[in-house]
């Protein structure tokens, strides 16, 4: 799915790279290591010229069926191991890759941010401003979502 928006920046945004989270005391371990991934990247605004259109793309997981499913062969697992991104997330991202492909066929000059919130968008936010609320903690609907724009 994909639907034009205006970003909410917040440069702050970027600080959630470097929050502890379980077994990564760190922050996310991207940091200063992947492409597109602060702190070597400018933010969103200074690359990406908001005078022109910009576009969320973006596909919706069912957590809910997959803890489910996940519960019935893994009865003694707790609840994080049933919510672990390492199972759900291969299959939400060829789904999110799925949608990039379809925007690009419409829109082959836009350039694709991967990592906008280290980019200091807020992205809760933004998809909010177009009625899709994401939910945190996730319990039954995970997103992942990407940006698009004309570069400056």
């Amino acid at each position: 799915m994909y639907k034009q928006i205006t970003p909410v920046m917040d440069y702050n945004m970027v600080a959630l790279c470097r929050k502890p989270y379980h077994n990564h005391r760190k922050g996310c371990p991207n940091w200063a290591k992947k492409k597109g991934c602060p702190p070597h990247v400018k933010m969103f605004d200074k690359v990406y010229d908001l005078s022109k259109p910009i576009y969320a793309i973006w596909n919706v997981f069912n957590l809910k069926e997959h803890v489910d499913r996940m519960r019935e062969n893994h009865p003694n697992w707790s609840d994080y191991q049933l919510k672990c991104c390492l199972y759900w997330q291969p299959k939400a991202r060829k789904e999110l890759k799925k949608e990039i492909i379809k925007f690009m066929k419409e829109h082959p000059d836009l350039d694709i941010c991967t990592c906008p919130e280290g980019m200091g968008v807020n992205i809760t936010k933004t998809m909010l401003s177009i009625d899709e609320q994401l939910e945190w903690s996730p319990e039954t609907k995970t997103y992942q979502v990407v940006l698009a724009g004309t570069l400056k």
